[in-house]
């Protein structure tokens, strides 16, 4: 129950809590950004204004505003607001909050939400301990997390609730935030001021993230107002873009090595070094080595994207990479960055050909389809007894162009079954040379033992 008391220790919290937290919107017309999620046509938003709420995984980049979101759906729906940890929280911790919750259901008619931060951290069975509570609504879960939910949460727990996604803010966004921070009550209070430069300055740093934003922005009043003892509506000290390069000096852009994010940027270089773009390819791999990003990692992606999209339209190109993978290993960062860079952008600007992946998944898929297919008699092993009755093999090196019609595929199978030129670079050069000797354009065969 709420009591004086309780409302002039919050006041008293929230006079000494980061910027960040004073300025948290309380209601859906201050939250700003993720017209998807909570605008005016989606399930999200109908299911909180007419109270009819049911489990939800928040899902989304840190400092998009998951927890603000819990916290403003417990006050619209008039719902109780418990919090447990990820990370410190026990099985018997949820029983307690289950059985609380239950309680004051069956007493007091009111209902619990339940906000878990980070849920991906929970156990399997920490999630199961919620199974029963969450399908008969004892509690309406919120779940938090910055993991994709389908791959780190229970399914059935999943099945119990509905995944909304959230994105990074942009730029409009964390601008509006930046500014209502700056004239709000429970910011700034107008002390302050910002150009529209320092507020660019700002979101640029932030990179679609609230919390940061609002963070770098009190950092830089701090700095800001040791120009002035007295900073005050009446006269505002402005915050310049160098308090803001000061209370930030180095962007820290997100790149979990175990989550989306590190997915997401391998998989965006991989397919720049494959759309053969040098700049896309160059950024990417910069992303990579800015966060950290193991050098052999990057180098293993490099090396297997020469075989997989360039093959034999250029053969250099997974030598290329093997030795970037070897100065990875003995060199190691920062000086490896430039022979990442190397072998990253020959990939890039390489002819592209996927014929030598295409070649072996087809062949793998006919001899784990079709049963097994006999080799032709004159391509057997001669040492063993009977092997006189064999057909003749003739040996390529005894014609003037090194090559002879014979078979060497099953019976069943005929050329190009499998392998085909991209009609680029080395391959198809070679592709049309062996044609050529295959028609009879080129030198003539003659007969050899």
């Amino acid at each position: 129950m709420e009591t004086l008391f309780s409302d002039n220790e919050r006041a008293q919290r929230l006079r000494y809590a980061p910027l960040a937290v004073r300025m948290r919107p309380t209601t859906l017309d201050e939250y700003v950004g993720q017209k998807k999620a909570v605008g005016p046509d989606s399930w999200l938003r109908r299911a909180i204004e007419r109270d009819v709420l049911s489990s939800v995984i928040l899902y989304g980049p840190a400092g998009t505003g998951k927890t603000t979101l819990a916290h403003i759906i417990a006050a619209h729906t008039r719902s109780e607001f418990v919090e447990v940890s990820a990370v410190t929280g026990t099985v018997k911790d949820l029983r307690r909050e289950i059985e609380a919750a239950s309680h004051r259901l069956m007493a007091f008619g009111r209902r619990t939400i339940l906000f878990i931060d980070e849920i991906h951290r929970f156990s399997r069975s920490q999630q199961d301990a919620l199974l029963h509570a969450v399908e008969n609504r004892t509690v309406v879960m919120i779940g938090a997390t910055t993991e994709n939910p389908y791959f780190e949460v229970n399914s059935a727990l999943l099945s119990r609730s509905r995944v909304v996604e959230l994105e990074h803010l942009s730029d409009d966004d964390i601008a509006e935030l930046v500014r209502r921070a700056i004239r709000d009550e429970r910011g700034l209070a107008g002390a302050f001021s910002a150009s529209d430069e320092t507020v660019g300055a700002i979101c640029t740093l932030a990179a679609g993230d609230a919390r940061s934003a609002l963070t770098t922005l009190e950092l830089a009043s701090e700095i800001a107002a040791t120009r002035d003892e007295e900073p005050s509506p009446d006269h505002p000290v402005a915050i310049l873009v160098e308090d803001v390069q000061a209370a930030n000096p180095r962007r820290g852009l997100s790149y979990d090595k175990s989550g989306d994010m590190h997915y997401d940027i391998i998989s965006a270089f991989i397919k720049s070094m494959r759309g053969s773009d040098p700049d896309a390819t160059v950024y990417w791999l910069a992303r990579m080595i800015d966060a950290g990003e193991d050098p052999k990692f990057i180098a293993r992606r490099i090396m297997i994207q020469a075989s997989e999209d360039i093959g034999n339209a250029d053969p250099q190109a997974v030598l290329v990479a093997e030795a970037a993978f070897k100065a990875a290993e003995v060199i190691g960062y920062p000086e490896c960055r430039i022979n990442l860079a190397q072998a990253a952008l020959y990939n890039a600007l390489a002819p592209k050909s996927n014929a030598c992946e295409a070649a072996i998944d087809a062949a793998l898929a006919d001899v784990r389809t079709s049963g097994q297919r006999e080799v032709p008699s004159h391509l057997r092993d001669r040492h063993r007894p009977g092997s006189e009755n064999y057909g003749t093999y003739r040996y390529p090196h005894d014609y003037p162009s090194g090559w002879v019609e014979q078979r060497y595929l099953p019976e069943g199978l005929e050329r190009g079954a499998f392998w085909r030129p991209a009609g680029r670079g080395w391959e198809e050069w070679r592709y049309e040379q062996s044609s050529r000797d295959r028609s009879g354009e080129g030198p003539q065969a003659v007969e050899g033992s």
